[in-house]
């Protein structure tokens, strides 16, 4: 046993020393360490921060029907998906995308420069077509119907007239343009500056959009082709060559423009239109001043916890208090590793975590000193408190997990990150007390009561 309990010890420091190199600012691969791409503005401490701590935009998109008509199945988990791609695709750190009903989708921006960009390209419809204007001239920003979407003036002049989108001319409102292909033959959509440094958007084709790119664009050589999103004419260049694998688009793109084009290009068309229900913005002050309360308010409850137990318990309290020390570095550890996105919510259930760790290492050693009182030896009184315990223990955190699962899919099915953030950092911290409380203590007792000693002094260690 004493062998075996010398390799655990060996093992946990070994642990311990891991989550310390991941938790203080060391240089760190981003495969082990990711939270940490997110940049300067996203993390605190390198741990990934929510909206509410980092500040952002949130945004409430509902299905855009007509009074009585019903949604087809599955539309709006398609939409929601969809939003999640392009949210994605524009480089949001830890953008949170939900379902709420059956008709809203929230998404929330943590540290978004741009929020009216970001809101206009995940919530656009995003129907690409390649259009054969048969000999009519088509010039960039030009609204034309289509084959595809035979209503896209209508529904385009009352985007204008909503302000959602800027004027262009109609030059031929009466006239229907044939679509050649939809953008499902992209397989993906890149923005990227060219030679000159102006902007343009790199395709590749799927292997099925090959065979149809190749059949059209060899028949039309010489002729246009106009590349269209929305019924908005992007660019109509001349077909110069037959093309198979990929091509470019070009116009009078500003970045921002071509990013945002390429990602709605790349992640195919919402199934339904959303419109803007509501859009809230959180300021950085706010986060901040909320991050350090948190502080304040974790480093206040650690403290007084840890001054109760050796207070309580002498020196199994100090042990005690050395298995909660190395739980919060596990604990922050997983935070960075996974990566988990850290709100105020998830601060709280973080916090709670810490009062069930040490809430565990009572139920031991109140056993343990029942055990002392029968006249067991320190030993076997440090061992029987351990093992009868166990039930109590498992018991009172199977039923706290039950509980955050349930807080976890409510969070999910309603569209509460904030109650998703709680649920998680709890369950997290209830499993790694399991751990640390049962495993870690018991180590480190039965390092403690190894050596020979008297057994007045042994009772005094183990408190009683």
């Amino acid at each position: 046993m004493r062998n075996n309990n010398t390799i655990a010890l060996v093992a946990i420091l070994l642990l311990v020393a891991v989550a310390l190199y991941l938790v203080l600012p060391f240089p760190h691969p981003t495969w082990l360490v990711r939270s940490e791409t997110a940049g300067t503005s996203g993390n605190f401490a390198g741990l990934k921060l929510g909206l509410d701590l980092q500040g952002g935009t949130q945004v409430m998109l509902e299905a855009d029907v007509a009074e009585g008509q019903t949604l087809a199945p599955g539309a709006i988990d398609t939409a929601k998906r969809i939003v999640e791609n392009r949210v994605n695709g524009l480089g949001v750190s830890e953008a949170v995308v939900q379902k709420q009903g059956d008709t809203r989708i929230i998404a929330e921006l943590p540290g978004v420069s741009n929020p009216d960009q970001a809101v206009e390209t995940i919530r656009s419809t995003g129907q690409l077509e390649f259009v054969d204007p048969k000999g009519t001239t088509l010039q960039q920003g030009m609204i034309i119907n289509t084959t595809n979407r035979p209503d896209s003036v209508q529904k385009t002049q009352a985007a204008i007239a909503a302000g959602t989108r800027e004027s262009a001319p109609i030059p031929y409102p009466d006239q229907v343009f044939e679509t050649a292909m939809t953008g499902d033959v992209l397989k993906t959509a890149t923005a990227r500056a060219d030679q000159v440094g102006k902007w343009e958007i790199a395709f590749l084709l799927t292997d099925a959009g090959k065979g149809k790119f190749y059949d059209f664009t060899s028949t039309h050589i010489g002729q246009p082709m106009a590349i269209v999103l929305d019924g908005v004419v992007l660019s109509a260049p001349v077909i110069n060559a037959a093309i198979r694998d990929q091509g470019v688009i070009t116009g009078q793109f500003t970045r921002e423009e071509a990013e945002s084009l390429g990602v709605q290009m790349q992640y195919g068309a919402l199934p339904v239109p959303l419109k803007l229900a509501d859009i809230r913005t959180i300021g950085a002050t706010l986060g901040q001043d909320s991050i350090q309360r948190s502080l304040i308010a974790g480093l206040i409850g650690v403290l007084a916890v840890m001054i109760f137990m050796v207070a309580m318990y002498r020196v199994p309290g100090i042990i005690a208090d050395v298995a909660l020390l190395c739980y919060i570095i596990f604990n922050l550890a997983i935070y960075k590793f996974v990566p988990v996105t850290l709100t105020l919510a998830g601060i709280a259930g973080f916090i709670l975590s810490i009062g069930i760790a040490v809430d565990a290492n009572i139920l031991i050693f109140e056993r343990t000193k029942e055990e002392l009182r029968s006249g067991r030896s320190p030993r076997l009184a440090v061992e029987a408190g351990f093992s009868r315990a166990w039930s109590a223990i498992i018991d009172s955190h199977v039923t706290t997990l039950i509980g955050c699962l349930v807080l976890y899919i409510f969070g999910n099915t309603f569209g509460a990150s904030i109650v998703k953030g709680y649920a998680l950092t709890l369950a997290i911290g209830v499993a790694l007390s399991l751990f640390t409380a049962v495993f870690l203590t018991r180590v480190f007792m039965r390092a403690l009561l190894r050596t020979q000693m008297r057994s007045e002094t042994a009772h005094a260690i183990v408190g009683y």
